[in-house]
This record gives C-alpha cells, structure tokens and sequence, in this order.
C-alpha cells in the first residue's frame, strides 16, 4: 500500500537522454530545478488521474441512481436545453 506521509523516499529514475534535455529545458524555462519539476509533473499526473477515476465513478453512480428511481432527461430535451441556454448568453 502507497504511504501518503510527506516523507521522502529516494528512487532512481533512467531516463532517454532526449527526454532528459527536454525536460531540463522546460523546467529551467519554469524557473524549477529538474528534480522539482518532475516531482511537479508526477503529483500533477496523480491528481489528473484520480479526478478522471472520481468522475468515472460518479458517472456509474448518477447513471445507477437514474435507473434506480427512473428519473432522467431525455438526450434531446438537454440538447434542446444547452442550445437555448447558449442563444440567451
């Protein structure tokens, strides 16, 4: 199981040397050392991920409330709705 402390734990990471200089290109544009910026984009890429994976959840969810209480919109009718709503802005 993940530990979800804030300690640190060293790892090595290979990376193809193309890769690397475009990644230390992009992290001294940033103004971040490469080390942060790759820890930046690794956090970044677990949030992304666990969002997707909520809201993938939550579509299961809506749609096996919808069936349970057989409540919902027909596609159209929103269709129609977004439409009327985006000429009144």
């Amino acid at each position: 199981m993940p530990s979800t402390s804030n300690a640190t734990r060293p790892t090595s990471l290979k990376l193809p040397a193309g890769l690397k200089a475009q990644l230390e290109g992009i992290a001294h544009n940033a103004g971040l050392s490469l080390h942060a910026f790759m820890i930046q984009a690794l956090a970044d890429s677990v949030r992304r991920t666990q969002l997707r994976e909520a809201f993938a959840q939550d579509s299961v969810d809506a749609l096996r409330e919808m069936k349970t209480s057989s409540m919902g919109y027909e596609l159209g009718d929103v269709r129609t709705y977004f439409s009327q709503l985006a000429e009144h802005r």
